[in-house]
C-alpha cells in the first residue's frame, strides 16, 4: 500500500522537496520504486530530476558566495528577494524612531525596508554596484528623506557619513558576500553555473578602471595563483589549479566563466566526485574575494562602523563563510575584552585599552531550522552583534583580526 501511494505522487508530480537528497534515496531504495528516477519519460520524474539539480547548483554556490538575499527561479517573480535572518537582524540592531542607522550593503533594499519599517528613523544605505543604486530609486521616493542611497563602499562609511555631516549613528549592519542578483546575472561573471564574462568585479561599471577576474588568472604567476586560490578559497588543490591555468592560458587567455570552470573540473574533479560542491566552487570565491577586497573592504568597514557608533549604537554583521567569520569575531573579541592579548600599539607599561563594544549574540546566531529549510542559502549564514560603549575605538590592527594579506600580489595585476 505505501509504495502504491508513493509510486502515485511521484507520478503525479506531487513529492514534496523539502528534506533533502537523503530522504529521497531513502524512500527510492526501501520502496523499489528507482525504475520512476531512471524512466524521465514517466510523468512527475522530470520535476523531481530538476530539483535535484537545483538543489545541488545551490549546494555548490552557498560556499562560493554566501549571498545575502535568495532570489526566485526564473520561472517565478525575480524581483523578490528574500534578506537572510532578518527577523534576527531586527533583534539585535532594534532600531527606534529618531535613531540614524547604516545599510553597508542594500542590494536589493530588504533590510533598509525591514528597518524604516520597523520605526520612524533615518537610514543611510551604501552599495558599491550601481545597478542596486538605480534600482533602489523607487525605494527613495516612497521613503523620502528618511532613506539616503549613497554609492559607495562600506570601507568608506566614515568619509560617507561625513559628507553628509552626519557625526555619529545608532546602528550598522553588514551582510556580506555577493549577491543573489549578482550571482544569478551570467553577465555579471560570478558563477560558474552559467556561461558568461569571467568578470566579478561587484562594482560593475563602476569597477572598469580595476582588474577582472580574467586579468588575474591571465596574468599572475603560478606561486602567486595558488596563494591566492589556497588563502581565500581555502582550496586544497590550489597548486595543481594553478599549474593548469598557467598551462592552458598560454594557448589561449582566459575569458569566459565555463573556461575556467571547465579547467579547474578537470585537475580535481575525480576527488570531488563525491562532494556537494561543485570542483570550481572554491577557486571562483577566492577570485570573487581578491577582486573585490572583500577581506580588506570587511575589516576597514568594521574599524568605521566602530569611530561612528554612538555609545549603545549597534553593529550587526551576517557572514556567510569561515573568513568573513573569522574577521567579525576576533574583532568582536577584542573589542568586547574576551582576548587577553595585550594591543601591540599600546606603550609600554600602559594598561589594556577599555573594551568597545559588549557582545549582544554570544556565540553567533545561526538562522532557525524553518528559514534553512525554506531558504537553503541561509544555511551558513552567522550573525554577530555588538553594543558600542563609551571607551574610546581600538587602534586599528588589521593583523591581530586574522586578516590574509595579498596586497603584494594585488599590485602586481594590469
Amino acid at each position: 500500500m505505501t509504495l502504491c501511494i508513493i509510486e502515485f505522487e511521484l507520478a503525479a508530480g506531487c513529492f514534496r522537496w523539502a528534506h533533502g537528497n537523503e530522504l529521497l534515496s531513502m524512500i527510492l531504495q526501501n520502496c523499489r520504486c528507482k525504475s520512476l528516477w531512471r524512466n524521465p519519460a514517466l510523468p512527475g520524474a522530470a520535476r523531481i530530476q530538476t530539483n535535484m539539480t537545483d538543489k545541488r547548483h545551490t549546494d555548490q554556490e552557498m560556499v562560493q558566495g554566501r549571498t545575502s538575499e535568495t532570489a526566485m527561479s526564473s520561472e517565478q517573480d525575480n524581483t523578490r528577494h528574500t534578506p537572510v535572518m532578518l527577523r534576527e537582524v531586527l533583534e539585535a540592531l532594534q532600531p527606534r524612531d529618531g535613531g540614524i542607522y547604516v545599510d553597508g550593503t542594500f542590494g536589493a533594499g530588504g533590510y533598509s525596508r525591514a528597518i524604516l519599517n520597523a520605526a520612524d528613523c533615518t537610514l543611510v544605505a551604501v552599495d558599491r554596484d550601481p545597478d542596486a543604486i538605480a534600482g533602489g530609486q523607487v525605494m527613495v521616493k516612497e521613503y523620502g528623506e528618511r532613506l539616503i542611497l549613497l554609492p559607495g563602499r562600506f570601507a568608506e562609511m566614515r568619509s560617507l557619513l561625513d559628507d553628509q555631516r552626519i557625526g555619529s549613528v545608532d546602528g550598522v549592519v553588514l551582510d556580506l558576500g555577493v549577491s543573489s542578483m549578482q550571482l544569478d546575472t551570467a553577465e555579471r561573471g560570478f558563477s560558474f553555473r552559467f556561461d558568461g564574462p569571467l568578470d566579478m568585479r561587484m562594482g560593475g561599471r563602476a569597477d572598469e578602471d580595476s582588474p577582472s577576474a580574467a586579468d588575474v588568472v591571465n596574468t599572475l604567476d603560478e606561486r602567486d595563483l595558488a596563494r591566492i586560490i589556497g588563502v581565500y578559497g581555502e582550496e586544497r588543490f590550489s597548486r595543481r589549479i594553478a599549474k593548469a591555468i598557467v598551462r592552458v592560458r598560454e594557448d589561449q587567455p582566459f575569458s569566459r566563466t565555463a573556461e575556467l570552470a571547465d579547467t579547474v573540473s578537470e585537475q580535481i574533479g575525480a576527488q570531488r566526485h563525491q562532494s556537494r560542491i561543485h570542483p570550481a566552487t572554491r577557486t571562483f570565491q577566492a577570485l570573487r574575494i581578491y577582486v573585490n577586497g572583500e577581506l580588506e573592504q570587511l575589516a576597514q568597514g568594521l574599524c568605521a562602523a566602530e569611530d561612528k557608533l554612538s555609545p549603545g549604537g549597534r553593529l550587526v554583521v551576517v557572514s556567510f563563510h569561515s573568513l568573513e567569520d573569522r574577521i567579525v569575531k576576533k574583532f568582536l573579541a577584542e573589542r568586547t575584552g574576551k582576548t587577553a592579548i595585550k594591543s601591540r600599539h599600546l606603550p609600554s607599561g600602559s594598561e589594556d585599552t577599555a573594551p568597545s563594544f559588549t557582545d549582544i549574540a554570544r556565540g553567533g546566531w545561526t538562522p532557525s531550522d524553518e528559514e534553512a529549510e525554506l531558504n537553503s542559502r541561509s544555511r551558513s549564514a552567522r550573525l554577530r552583534a555588538g553594543e558600542r560603549t563609551t571607551a574610546a575605538s581600538y587602534p586599528r590592527d588589521f593583523k591581530a583580526m586574522g586578516l590574509p594579506f595579498a596586497a603584494h600580489v594585488r599590485g602586481q595585476v594590469s
